[in-house]
């Protein structure tokens, strides 16, 4: 009896015993991060490996961050349906290339939707509005982490300066795949061509289309200002590129491992809006001296007033009208 007493206490120190030993090996072991990205400007790769940086540095070196860039793993929407299965963990990707997982991406794509950059600011840094809208794709296995700037959206063509939206009229113009951006064009009285943007370049060389709408990163970065030498600051949106980080990833994190990941994220958004406007100056810079391309300041009232139609749309949509009030609310109430 006293041997069998003996043997279940050494048996109870064994278990207690590795179970302390497996402990310490989990809370010692390294994690990997695998984020995977398309094409992107300059500022916006910085600010991904900036963020790699602050995980590291802020675990000590418990987490780390691992890169597979420029579109290895595919396009954008590869890249979602990789993080919803946890092929990989994180990526950054468009904010309209969310539309089809989650319609409140969708709202991101309202022409004129925000004032200027300060607004845009504001709404993307309120959790009360964001909070929802990341963690709407959370079922599907993916939620937000945080955002970065992508600039404003203007028009630039093969044949002279976007000034009215008469000019529009009977152009074919590239837009992403979203339904939104196709039916801006239509109501300026154009030809929406949903392309990747790998396609761009050629299509504007052969005549295929006679414009496209980006950031003026498009004109050097991707070579456009070579073929469209006239950019319009027509600005009609300004969609943010979105982290996201698969949710079993994130809950697999210790506690502190997660803060850190959350810390280095918005600490790498503020890193990411220092280089993103230093960078957009050197680029139209570099496009004037290298392509002449052209740039010019549009009144917006007269395309403001075009697509008034979309924005009617979202106010009277029964899951997107709050939403949309509550980003409206957020130009006229500064610092809230």
């Amino acid at each position: 009896m006293k041997r069998i007493m003996l043997w279940f206490l050494f048996s109870i120190f064994l278990i207690l015993f590795v179970n302390g030993c497996n402990q310490q090996t989990h809370a010692d072991e390294r994690v990997v991060l695998r984020f995977a990205y398309a094409s992107n400007a300059q500022p916006v790769k910085d600010a991904m490996a900036k963020f790699g940086e602050l995980v590291e540095d802020k675990t000590n070196g418990q987490v780390s961050v691992e890169y597979f860039p420029d579109g290895q793993l595919g396009g954008e929407r590869e890249l979602i349906e990789l993080t919803q299965t946890g092929a990989i963990d994180i990526t950054k990707v468009g904010g309209s290339a969310l539309e089809s997982f989650s319609n409140k991406y969708s709202i991101f794509g309202i022409p004129y939707l925000f004032d200027d950059i300060d607004h845009f600011t504001r709404v993307m840094e309120n959790e009360e509005i964001m909070q929802p809208i990341y963690q709407s794709t959370k079922d599907l296995g993916f939620v937000g982490l945080t955002y970065y700037n992508s600039g404003q959206r203007s028009f630039y063509l093969t044949d002279g300066p976007v000034e009215t939206p008469e000019d529009i009229e009977g152009k074919k113009i590239r837009v992403m795949e979203s339904e939104t951006a196709i039916q801006m064009i239509e109501l300026l009285g154009g030809t929406a061509v949903p392309l990747g943007s790998g396609e761009v370049y050629t299509s504007l060389q052969q005549g295929i289309i006679d414009g496209a709408e980006n950031n003026e990163f498009a004109l050097v970065t991707a070579g456009h200002g070579d073929v469209a030498s006239y950019y319009s600051y027509d600005e009609h949106t300004r969609v943010p590129d979105i982290v996201i980080i698969n949710d079993n990833t994130l809950n697999q994190l210790s506690e502190e491992q997660r803060q850190a990941v959350q810390e280095a994220a918005k600490e790498s958004t503020e890193y990411e809006k220092q280089v993103w406007a230093e960078a957009v100056e050197a680029e139209k810079t570099e496009a004037m001296e290298k392509y002449n391309v052209k740039f010019n300041e549009v009144d917006k009232a007269p395309f403001l007033e075009k697509v008034q139609p979309i924005h009617e749309k979202f106010k009277e949509n029964k899951e997107l009208s709050d939403l949309y009030h509550k980003i409206q609310h957020a130009s006229n109430n500064e610092g809230e």
